[in-house]
């Protein structure tokens, strides 16, 4: 299984990567690790939140059902969701073929970001090495 390592992970099998900042804030791209997506099988639905809404790390953000089992989504960092990726409502599949491109959950704007908000997340060989261990 891929772990790109041009992103963060966390422990509960999310992936963060910054996208960019305008000043003001910092939008991080947020989705599913390929070890997620394996273990869930095939995803059928994906519920995600409204644009606007506030997130902070450990808090859920969405589900994603599976013909195995629902499993919660949590937000990797603290800020407000600027974008959700819709073409997942009709697609979820999406998420199997490719989590780490077209099957990306939410965008968040994290706001008075001092550096990578994304720092304390653990990187790809970390969290490799949690995946191997489990």
């Amino acid at each position: 299984m891929a772990t790109p390592d041009d992103r963060r992970y966390t422990d509960q099998h999310e992936w963060a990567m910054v996208q960019g900042a305008d000043g003001a804030s910092t939008v991080v791209r947020v989705g599913i690790t390929d070890h997620a997506q394996d273990a869930l099988g095939d995803i059928v639905f994906i519920q995600l939140p409204e644009v606007g809404e506030e997130v902070a790390p450990g808090s859920a953000i969405g589900e994603v059902e599976s013909t195995k089992s629902v499993s919660d989504i949590y937000s990797p960092v603290t800020g407000v969701v600027t974008a959700v990726n819709s073409a997942l409502e009709t697609t979820p599949e999406t998420v199997n073929s490719d989590p780490y491109g077209e099957g990306w959950l939410v965008e968040v704007a994290v706001q008075g970001a001092d550096g990578d908000p994304t720092a304390d997340l653990l990187d790809a060989a970390a969290y490799q090495a949690l995946v191997d261990a489990s």
